[in-house]
């Protein structure tokens, strides 16, 4: 079909919607490449941890999150603990489905303090309660005592490798300790040394627990992580229940850092103001998204 040389009438739209576009703010001219990401966000459990899981749940899919994460043990919901039954985890799989929601995470508690067979007989259980489940993540918090380091490292090494084989990928959670900052995560993971041991990063806790600069202590290790607990805090040892914004993170800075070295998500909200009943906390819980679905629009 032979070349048609453009209308006089595409000519003048065409310059036209030029002429129009030189007229906007230049501040929204040079936003307009940035086209952001769109990580998916999701919700953990832990700011409903006094109420039922059923509230949770309820609140958690109010707030507008189809993902959710098992980080907060209660006295009836073991999650994926040793303990629980398979009983237990059918029913559990049952009230998330019957949301539209989904687990992607479950936490490891470890038995420092056991023989060292035993503590891996635990965690393997848990590994298998997570596969049961259909979780994509099993997290691990470290370890806070020295004395404890090099058990530790033996447990996760083995449940790296047994993770892997049920396909479900371990990963290490800044939380003081053996894994307060970048130095001690390195080292963790230096002596796991396994491919399947990877990073959720909290930039919250770096400041809650060492008091240092998330973004500078994310730099050494960014390309082995692999998700993002969210959450805001003020200073060393001040309070993570807080609403976005408030406290001393750059969710900005962190996030673009995480992208420039190819991160897709998730990025789950894991802290808000506590209200007095689950409604109130699902609008604080539903800000928070709100605030991320802003930043990460601009990342």
């Amino acid at each position: 079909m032979p070349h048609q040389a453009p209308s006089r009438r595409d000519f003048l739209f065409s310059a036209a919607a030029c002429a129009a576009a030189a007229l906007l703010p230049a501040s929204l001219r040079a936003a307009a490449p940035a086209a952001g990401v769109s990580w998916p966000i999701g919700c953990f459990n832990r700011p409903w941890s006094k109420w039922s899981f059923d509230e949770t749940l309820d609140a958690i899919k109010a707030a507008g999150y189809q993902t959710t994460g098992l980080l907060t043990e209660t006295k009836d919901d073991p999650f994926i603990a040793a303990r629980a039954t398979p009983e237990y985890l059918a029913a559990l799989k049952q009230k998330l489905s019957s949301r539209g929601l989904k687990a992607n995470m479950g936490a490891l508690r470890v038995k420092n303090e056991a023989p060292l067979a035993e503590a891996i007989a635990d965690v393997r259980q848990q590994v298998a309660n997570a596969q049961t489940l259909g979780l994509e993540f099993a997290l691990t918090f470290g370890v806070d005592q020295p004395e404890h380091y090099s058990q530790y490292y033996k447990v996760m090494a083995d449940a790296a490798a047994f993770a892997r084989e049920r396909g479900v990928k371990l990963v290490l959670k800044p939380h003081g300790g053996g894994s307060g900052a970048a130095e001690e995560i390195l080292r963790s993971m230096k002596e796991v040394a396994h491919p399947n041991f990877k990073i959720w990063y909290d930039a919250g806790n770096i400041i809650h627990y060492t008091g240092k600069d998330p973004v500078t202590e994310l730099e050494p290790i960014a390309e082995h992580v692999t998700g993002f607990c969210a959450k805001d805090c003020a200073g060393l040892k001040a309070d993570v229940m807080v609403q976005f914004g408030t406290g001393k993170v750059d969710f900005a800075a962190v996030l673009r850092k995480l992208k420039a070295v190819g991160f897709n998500g998730p990025v789950m909200v894991e802290c808000c103001q506590v209200g007095d009943t689950p409604a109130a906390t699902m609008a604080n819980a539903r800000a928070n998204r709100l605030f991320l679905e802003k930043v990460l629009a601009n990342v």
